[in-house]
This record gives structure tokens, C-alpha cells and sequence, in this order.
């Protein structure tokens, strides 16, 4: 059978860095408590001329030149994104031409923090229903740019930032020892939209609006909806934690990631964890965390890994692949 395989992955970062002291001094908040409360020490803010488009631009380069291929090789491009360049055309489509493709196809998708997920499982299903070989998919964000800065309580969470794979068709026997994308668990539930939303948007108020969260109801559904999709892919594809080499959650909030790993028995040195560095990246943050840990050597071909990620609407979902 037809598997989604990795064959390359990047990241790119903006060029500032915003510490939890800088933060002192825009609202009032400490250090101390954005870690006790959050695990972020630092996050990266987009400047001038750092766009979501260039942001994610400068990411596939990187996978691509880490798999070995050129925007020739690419057949599709799917960006997920909650903070695009445009209300429109879609940022995917600047991306396509800004890598000089004037060939195949390119979308956004919006599925907020779950982003990431929701375009990886979408990739896996164009590639082997036989419409791409290679898809380039980033998740690139300026989250930055929507949000309140006089809100001290989301102000310090989230950061800006973008993160890409190379997916590529290969052949595989159906199996769970397959390389490649395994299973595709994924969730929402619109009736908690007010939970984690933006108070903007071209229909309704003309604007873009600004970042509203109530933290508390977050963090309350975060784990059991984290752990029900992962509890999914494990049941799936016949694995378990014992078998899984490596968690890649999506970097909200350490206390969740924490959480989550807690209720699924697996161990804490098997989770990668980079939202002491980057802070809430949102659909940014899981192929962020992948460029970091396959970067330094942590994951290697063959380790079994477990996606997954919560935003807003509620979205929720897992991918489970073999590297």
C-alpha cells in the first residue's frame, strides 16, 4: 500500500527573541510566573518585513534542501495557518510563488493550534488517493500580530515562527513496522468556540480582531481531548506508549504537555519539548519541535512518533507516523 513517508523537514525562525523579563515591561506579569505557569522562558516575534509568507517560504527551503529535492519536485503545498499574509489568496499561494513554482497546487488551511495536524492528515490523503507525490507541508504563523498586548494573560503565550515536512509516496506493507503516516485521528467541537477565539474577522466586524482566551476552560478539556485521540491512533494501528519512541505535542503549555504524557504512561524523556524556547507557536509549533529534536539526532529513521495537537473551535488530533 501507498505510505506518506518523511523524506525532508525545516524550520525557520524570526530574527528577535522576546524574553520574559522584555514582557515585564509591556504588562504586568514576572518571570517566575510565565514559567511556573507555562514553561515559556522566550519567544520569537516577527519584525518588519517578517511575514507569515516569508516566514514559511524560508522553512520549505529548509526541508527542501534537507530532503534533497527543489520546488520541481513538489506537486502540492499545504499551509497551515491562522495568520495569513491576505484574507486572500491563500498565503500557500504566495508561498508557491515566492519558491518560484509555477506548477501544481496550493491551500491554506485553518484549523488554528491543530493545524499542523489537520494538513499533514490531509497531505496523507491526497498522496495516496494518487493526486501528489510530494507535498510540501508548513505550518507558519505571526501570532503576534492579533494579539492584545495589554492582555497580560495571552500576550506572554504565544510566539512567531514556521515549521515544514516533505512528504513523499512510498510503498509499504500495511503494517505498523511501515515507514511512514500510520493513522490520522481528528476532532472538533464548535460549541466551544467561545473558549479560544478572535474577536474579528471580514464577516462579521470588518477588522482582524485580537486573541481572546479563557485559559482555565482550556487547560480543563486540553488533556482528556489530547489523550482520547492518542488513545485512538495507539488502537488503530495496534501499538502502545511502550512502543513509541517519541511524543511531539503541540508546545502550548507545558503543564499540559505534562499532563497528557502523565495520563498515557509514557515517559517523560520520550516527550520533545521546545515551548521553553518558542513559546505558542500554534500551528507552527509541531513541525518546529520535529526540525529541533530530528535536527540534533533525536529522532532517527525507524522511531515511531506520535503527533498531536488542541486549538481553537475546538480542534483536536494525532498522527501517528514512523520516521
Amino acid at each position: 500500500m501507498i505510505r506518506s513517508i518523511v523524506r525532508g523537514f525545516g524550520a525557520a525562525l524570526p530574527k528577535r527573541v522576546m524574553t520574559n523579563s522584555e514582557i515585564e515591561g509591556v504588562v504586568e506579569t514576572s518571570d517566575e510566573w510565565i514559567v511556573q505557569r507555562t514553561g515559556i522562558r522566550q519567544r520569537y516575534i516577527a519584525g518588519e518585513g517578517e511575514t507569515t509568507a516569508s516566514l514559511g517560504e524560508a522553512a520549505a527551503r529548509a526541508a527542501l534542501d534537507n530532503a534533497g529535492l527543489t520546488p520541481d519536485d513538489i506537486d502540492l503545498i499545504i499551509l497551515a495557518t491562522s495568520t495569513p499574509d491576505n484574507t486572500f489568496p491563500a498565503t500557500a499561494v504566495n508561498i508557491q510563488n515566492r519558491l518560484g513554482m509555477t506548477h501544481g497546487f496550493a491551500f491554506d488551511m485553518q484549523a488554528v493550534c491543530s493545524g499542523f495536524v489537520y494538513a499533514v492528515s490531509t497531505a496523507d490523503l491526497y498522496i495516496r488517493g494518487g493526486m501528489a507525490k510530494r507535498v510540501l507541508v508548513i505550518g507558519s504563523e505571526t501570532f503576534s500580530r492579533i494579539l492584545d498586548w495589554k492582555d497580560r494573560t495571552t500576550c506572554v503565550l504565544f510566539g512567531d515562527g514556521a515549521g515544514a515536512l516533505v512528504l513523499e509516496a512510498g510503498e509499504g506493507e500495511g503494517t505498523s513496522g511501515d515507514r511512514g503516516i500510520l493513522t490520522a485521528q481528528l476532532r472538533s467541537d464548535g460549541s466551544h468556540k467561545e473558549k479560544l477565539y478572535v474577536d474579528g474577522g471580514p464577516s462579521t466586524t470588518g477588522t482582524v480582531g485580537h486573541l481572546r482566551m479563557e485559559g482555565r476552560e482550556v487547560f480543563k478539556h486540553a488533556v482528556g481531548m489530547i489523550t482520547d485521540v492518542i488513545e485512538q491512533a495507539f488502537e488503530a494501528t495496534g501499538t502502545t506508549s511502550d512502543d513509541l519512541d517519541w511524543l511531539v505535542p503541540h508546545q502550548a503549555n507545558k503543564r499540559i504537555i505534562d499532563g497528557s504524557a502523565k495520563k498515557l504512561n509514557i515517559d517523560p524523556e520520550k516527550v520533545v519539548i521546545t515551548v521553553d524556547k518558542h513559546g505558542n507557536t500554534s500551528a507552527a509549533s509541531i513541525p518546529l519541535a520535529l526540525a529541533v529534536a530530528a535536527g540534533d539526532g533525536r529522532i532517527k529513521k525507524g522511531d515511531l512518533v506520535m503527533l498531536e495537537a488542541m486549538g481553537g473551535g475546538f480542534t483536536w488530533g494525532a498522527v501517528l507516523l514512523r520516521w
